[in-house]
């Protein structure tokens, strides 16, 4: 039996970590959704659901705080799961960020290893 491929929305507006999470995650079998922006990613968002979001905090315009408390107020979108990746490494951002409802926190530069296995873990349900 085949299994549907797992879908992760990336917002991230380097393109370098968007092609390097896409190389890493998309070789391991997800299907990667590429978005530069938050505006990029509500339109996504209202028409199918992703499995995980894979989000930056530090984003041009809309910041990836806002999209955050904006996804968990919408009943659409409140359950689904978001990891954050970025360079933001203060505790009060780690803390802010997990009372929103995060799964997951990893910092940059990536370390593939954690990422995979905080990944993996996240969809295994």
């Amino acid at each position: 039996m085949i299994s549907k491929a797992k879908k992760i929305l990336v917002v991230d507006d380097s393109n370098t970590n968007v092609i390097l999470l896409e190389a890493i995650l998309g070789n391991r079998g997800y299907e990667i959704i590429k978005t530069s922006s938050v505006r990029e990613a509500i339109p996504y968002l209202e028409h199918s659901l992703p499995d995980l979001i894979l989000l930056d905090l530090l984003m041009p315009k809309v910041s990836g705080y806002k999209f955050l408390e904006d996804i968990r107020k919408n009943k659409h979108t409140k359950n689904v799961p978001v990891m954050i990746v970025t360079a933001v490494t203060e505790k009060e951002s780690k803390i802010k960020t997990q009372n929103l409802g995060i799964i997951d926190y990893i910092e940059k530069p990536i370390n593939i290893q954690e990422l995979i296995t905080k990944v993996e873990k996240a969809l295994c349900n």
